[in-house]
């Protein structure tokens, strides 16, 4: 790979099959600054799904100002945690599911491997849904379709795009995430102007505010489906970088990054959502497609175009990292056939949701807190465990299990149990049929049961996060201690 890289211009490289899976990236391929972080976490987060979540915030039941502070708070926070992962990827130049191992076990992280497959798959599916059911409501208004045909076709457009950053991997990832950057960045700043005329503040200012449990429901929520969505792979793109670049400027450009279009995105959703009873409903139902609504006819176009965009920018970081775990799971395979194979998935399952499914909204907060609670256990324990390290990770013993790192590190495998199962046990989601089993501590605990006040704070996830982070910084650091002795 070295001597592929001294002979191969940039371009030629973007277009090559990146051979980097699990192994540790040579000193000779560790490149670039931290700042260049900005490029792959805004362009994908720069979708104008961050627009729907006015709505879904809104729909805890809580005023305008509500909703700001819940979104401020759930996006920079959980982008930060982004942040702080980050370190473990320059610190250790391995993937996130390989530098888990330090905490699990080589064996051990197994456990938290498959839970970041599952999670991964689930977004990149969510968000080639999303392009598809855009591009579809958008069609059909201009008249071009918008029946199954076209929704075939946005699928086809859309899985390709997807699968083959996903497949030739991390140069051309970074390449494509600087052009959609620009491109939905500009176009997004047009939708803004255009539709701005169609908020009424004095609706919006008129919300009634909400219950403090429905506060913490919806930042939660937003932490969910911002930052916690993110961290299992934080690690993913920080691991190029030289060993000597700044930790400061690692967590700083990574949270910036992620977070200054969502919290734009976000600000001016609830404005309109606020603004549009009926806009809140519809889009519920299609979350991009809705935003079409209020848009003149010539600009159709080139909202499918940042539309699809964005999406594909997450979806494509999603494919990438979901590989990454797959083969960190067991499987025996390159990294592009692993992230082949989830191609293979996502298509799968938007086929089911688009042409079979049920009403998107109820669902993807189902899965949304369902997964955040493993994944937020999952993040406090790594955070504690990278917090309590002062030297980098002994890179051979992250692959052998006899090394300092251990087969199963039975604190953090059964703490991510334990923390799981009271977290599932303290989140609701009646919309999702198949989670109905969820919140079976809520009337124990004296919290109102499932119908009560707390029944959708979404206290779980905080639960998790908190649980690991300190289970593992009181109990783990002896651990950490004893590894970094060895050697």
């Amino acid at each position: 790979m070295a001597d592929q890289l001294e002979v191969r211009g940039p371009e030629s490289r973007a277009l090559a099959v990146e051979s980097n899976g699990l192994n540790v990236i040579a000193d000779e391929e560790r490149k670039g600054r931290p700042s260049q972080l900005f490029w792959p976490w805004f362009g994908a987060n720069v979708s104008v799904l961050g627009l729907s979540y006015g709505a879904f915030a809104l729909g805890f039941g809580i005023s305008f100002w509500q909703a700001l502070i819940a979104g401020v708070i759930g996006i920079v926070f959980s982008f930060l945690l982004c942040g702080l992962i980050s370190l473990a990827g320059k610190r250790g130049s391995a993937p996130t599911m390989v530098l888990s191992r330090a905490a699990f076990g080589v064996r051990g992280n197994k456990l938290p491997s498959l839970v970041s497959w599952l999670l991964t798959v689930g977004w990149e599916t969510v968000l080639t849904i999303l392009a598809t059911l855009a591009t579809a409501t958008v069609f059909e208004r201009l008249g071009w379709g918008g029946g199954a045909m076209t929704k075939v076709i946005a699928l086809i457009v859309v899985g390709v795009l997807v699968v083959v950053c996903g497949v030739l991997g991390f140069d051309l990832i970074m390449r494509a995430q600087a052009v959609i950057t620009i491109v939905t960045g500009v176009l997004t700043v047009v939708y803004i102007a255009l539709v701005a005329d169609r908020i009424s503040w004095s609706t919006v200012s008129g919300l009634p505010s909400g219950s403090g449990q429905q506060l913490i429901g919806a930042l939660v929520f937003l932490m969910t489906g911002f930052g916690l969505g993110w961290v299992n792979l934080a690690a993913d793109y920080s691991r190029y970088l030289p060993r000597r670049s700044s930790g400061a400027g690692v967590v700083g450009w990574t949270t910036f990054g992620a977070s200054v279009a969502p919290l734009i995105l976000f600000s001016f959703g609830l404005l309109l959502a606020g603004s549009s009873t009926d806009l809140s409903e519809a889009i519920a139902a299609d979350p991009i497609g809705a935003l079409a609504a209020a848009l003149p006819m010539w600009f159709l176009v080139p909202f499918v175009i940042v539309a699809v965009l964005g999406l594909v920018g997450g979806a494509v970081l999603d494919i990438y990292s979901s590989g990454l775990a797959l083969l960190s799971i067991g499987l025996p395979a390159p990294r592009y056939v692993a992230a082949f194979i989830d191609g293979l998935v996502m298509i799968a399952g938007t086929i089911y949701v688009v042409f079979y499914g049920d009403e998107f909204l109820g669902e993807f907060q189902g899965f949304l807190i369902t997964l955040g609670v493993p994944v937020a256990a999952w993040c406090g324990i790594v955070l504690a465990d990278i917090f309590t390290r002062r030297r980098d990770y002994a890179e051979a013993d992250l692959y052998d299990h006899r090394g300092r790192y251990g087969d199963v590190r039975w604190l953090p495998v059964v703490t991510m149990v334990i923390a799981t199962a009271i977290g599932w046990g303290l989140v609701t989601n009646s919309l999702a049929s198949w989670l109905t089993w969820q919140g079976y501590l809520l009337d124990p605990l004296g919290l109102g049961g499932k119908e009560g006040a707390w029944a959708y704070a979404n206290l779980g996830v905080l639960f998790a996060l908190v649980a690991g982070f300190v289970v593992q910084l009181a109990g783990g650091t002896s651990a950490v201690r004893k590894q970094e002795e060895v050697g």
